[in-house]
């Protein structure tokens, strides 16, 4: 284990869920992670009816491919020598299983991951190549707690949550915060996708007193999230059935009342409009972006969010740009 992992065995205090404390959480993580790029597009900018200046933030160049390398990163930053000593572990079928293992691999601590037997193979290569032990299970919640809690019991690594966590959501919330930055003139709005939550929950965090206002990007075949806000409650399970795997999961616990009390909307979209928006960001550009990449940009496109008539830039989050480039590109499947 490198010597960063042990010279401090204080545990941390836990951070309240406010800006204060993702502004501390980037300045930990800030030498670990890159700052990535804010692109513009003046034929993405003037194809809206709301001639909106576009500002997408480049999360698909972050490490590991996707913005969770930042609440990874995070989380370990807040682990003590103690809690590091046996390792940690998580379950993920995708992005944060990679972002895990790559920033335990950096800190020379081992990483314990359990993943779905239907996972893609490109993200499984990705957790072994960065050096994390994998255990497969059956792809249902139930199992994947209950194989969780065996490598738990066997190894005594310490769970790392993909999304449903006070570190991972401060984690992720410094992604707004440098493109607040970045960006050469003041936000009027920024959207970033839904699925567990963590990142739109840090988003909302982040954007406090700021005045920009959030909203969320969600898949219609997975909108619990959406759903949940109507209702007033949080939706528990959801059946999914969207090509952004990324955005299967239900809203978290935690993130749920932020994304409540701080977000303005989340608009749902189909899978048409996320693999349109898909399309077009790899033609003008020019960059590899995963269908859950594309959500916020989709909805940014359709009447829900048109109609609001939000006047001045908008921020987009792309997630993230994993995907298995050995099969077809969803737009080539769909014609």
């Amino acid at each position: 284990m490198s010597s960063d992992a042990v010279t401090n065995n204080a545990v941390p205090p836990t951070l309240p869920l406010t800006r204060a404390s993702v502004l501390a959480a980037h300045e930990a993580i800030s030498p670990l992670i890159h700052r990535t790029p804010v692109f513009t597009s003046s034929s993405l900018s003037a194809a809206l009816p709301g001639k909106n200046t576009l500002y997408f933030k480049a999360e698909n160049l972050q490490k590991g491919g996707a913005f969770k390398f930042r609440g990874a990163s995070h989380s370990l930053s807040r682990l003590t020598a103690g809690e590091l000593a046996n390792g940690v572990c998580t379950h993920s079928s995708g992005n944060h299983a990679g972002a895990l293992a790559l920033a335990a691999k950096e800190r020379g601590v081992k990483c314990y991951v359990v993943m779905p037997n239907n996972s893609a193979q490109p993200k499984i290569d990705a957790v072994r190549a960065y050096g994390a032990s994998i255990t497969f299970c059956e792809p249902n919640a139930p199992a994947r707690e209950a194989t969780l809690a065996t490598v738990q019991n066997e190894t005594g690594a310490t769970f790392v949550p993909p999304y449903d966590a006070v570190n991972t959501i401060l984690g992720q919330g410094t992604a707004l915060l440098e493109l607040l930055e970045q960006a050469p003139e003041p936000l009027a709005a920024v959207v970033a996708p839904v699925g567990g939550g963590g990142l739109l929950a840090g988003t909302a965090l982040a954007a406090e007193g700021t005045g920009v206002r959030v909203f969320g990007a969600e898949p219609a075949g997975a909108d619990d999230c959406a759903q949940g806000l109507k209702e007033g409650r949080r939706r528990e399970h959801v059946d999914a059935k969207t090509i952004a795997d990324g955005l299967r999961t239900p809203v978290g616990v935690l993130n749920f009342p932020i994304i409540q009390d701080k977000v303005e909307k989340v608009i749902t979209v189909t899978d048409e409009e996320i693999i349109e928006a898909m399309r077009f960001m790899w033609e003008r550009l020019k960059i590899v972006v995963e269908p859950s990449g594309a959500a916020a940009y989709a909805a940014v496109r359709s009447p829900q969010f048109q109609d609001l008539g939000i006047e001045g830039p908008v921020g987009i989050i792309i997630s993230g740009g994993n995907l298995d480039l050995s099969k077809p590109l969803p737009w080539v499947r769909s014609e």
